[in-house]
Parts: structure tokens; C-alpha cells; sequence
């Protein structure tokens, strides 16, 4: 009855949203914007959800690649949240943002954002090496063609991370309905973001009365 230690719960990781910019968007092929932005919208509202410790970070916000994208900014407005700006590529490597995350505490680390071949590869395989548990959402992620976005996740996936989907990271950190305190606040998730899943619920809500 013990569940497996290898999975996601509110209080045994950080979520990590690397680079989910306008300049970094306009390139993305690999997935399309609405899409990508929608699944964005469901990891920082489960996050929000179950207080998950989240660390916004860009790169060269005011200079090239502009703000944060609309969904994150409004769960997480930049009043009262701590955007870390870098000019590194590895988020790894800048120091105010490796502080950042390492002193959330957390030995399992998730992680998601632009490009997947660079500004994720980079943070995920470091911090592999410094033996933390790594998940990327991958279907929170893009790159400028399929081939990039496909063979990132590959190497990733061979290093060692573990792969993972925006409704995924939502049901593992929920996993029991009976959980009331957050059981609606999911459910209104779903419903707004959740594609076809998110209709599916409304449907029942609305036709089965439950």
C-alpha cells in the first residue's frame, strides 16, 4: 500500500520554468504555440495548487527575449514573485539561479521550458551530475524543429531523466480523488486547460450531476 518513492508529490520537488519568452517562442516548431501554452498554464496552476516551490527564470528579459508568457504571470505575478534574468544558456551555471533552486531543499527537481535542446538539456544533465532526481515535462517543452525536440529528449532520457506530460505532473501530485482540499481546484484546472480530458469532465459534471 506504500506508494513507490519514485514518484512526484507537493512536498519532494521544485518546479523549475526555464525561458518561456516571446523570442524563445517565436522559433518554437516543434509544438504548436497554443498548445504549448495551455500545458504551461497547467503546470503553473498545479504547482499554485499544491505549493509546490517554482523558480521563473529567463534570459535577457529586457534586452532580447522579452517577458514571461501570460499564463505564467498570472499565477506567478512578477509583484510578487522573483524572476531570475541570466545571460547564461544553462540556467545551471548562473549563480543566482543555481542558489535558487538548490536551496529549495529538494532532491527531485522538474523541469520545463525553451528550447528543449539547449536551455533544458543544459540544467538537466547538471544537475544529474550532482545526483538530484530530474524530470522534464516534455510536452511543456519545444524547440525550433521536431528533430531537436526529439533527440533532446533522447539524450535526456539516456542520461537518466525521466520524462513526463503537464497532465501527468497534475494526476501524480493529486493521485487520490478523496483528497478534497484540492480535489476542485484540479478539477476547474482540468476544465480550463485540460483539452478533450478537461471536456470530458465538464460533460460529466454537467450531465451525470456529480
Amino acid at each position: 500500500m506504500k506508494p513507490s518513492p519514485k514518484l512526484l508529490s507537493p512536498d519532494n520537488h521544485a518546479l523549475v520554468l526555464i525561458d518561456f519568452e516571446g523570442q524563445m517562442a517565436f522559433a518554437t516548431k516543434s509544438i504548436s504555440m497554443n498548445e504549448l501554452r495551455n500545458n504551461v498554464a497547467v503546470l503553473c496552476g498545479t504547482s499554485k495548487i499544491f505549493n509546490v516551490p517554482t523558480i521563473v527564470t529567463t534570459v535577457a528579459e529586457s534586452s532580447f527575449s522579452g517577458p514571461v508568457f501570460p499564463e505564467i504571470e498570472e499565477v506567478y505575478p512578477i509583484a510578487t514573485s522573483d524572476y531570475i534574468d541570466r545571460t547564461t544558456m544553462n540556467t545551471w551555471e548562473d549563480e543566482a539561479a543555481y542558489k535558487a533552486i538548490v536551496g529549495t531543499k529538494k532532491q527531485k527537481l522538474v523541469f520545463a521550458g525553451l528550447w528543449t535542446g539547449v536551455c533544458i538539456v543544459g540544467p538537466a544533465l547538471s544537475a544529474l551530475e550532482e545526483n538530484y532526481d530530474v524530470y522534464v515535462i516534455t510536452d511543456a517543452c519545444g524547440d525550433v524543429s521536431d528533430e531537436a525536440h526529439e533527440r533532446a529528449v533522447q539524450r535526456m532520457i539516456h542520461s537518466g531523466v525521466k520524462p513526463m506530460t503537464s497532465i501527468q505532473y497534475t494526476l501524480e501530485l493529486q493521485r487520490d480523488w478523496a483528497r478534497q482540499e484540492t480535489y476542485t481546484a484540479v478539477n476547474d484546472l482540468m476544465k480550463k486547460y485540460g483539452s478533450s480530458y478537461g471536456l470530458g469532465i465538464h460533460y460529466a459534471k454537467n450531465m451525470i450531476k456529480h
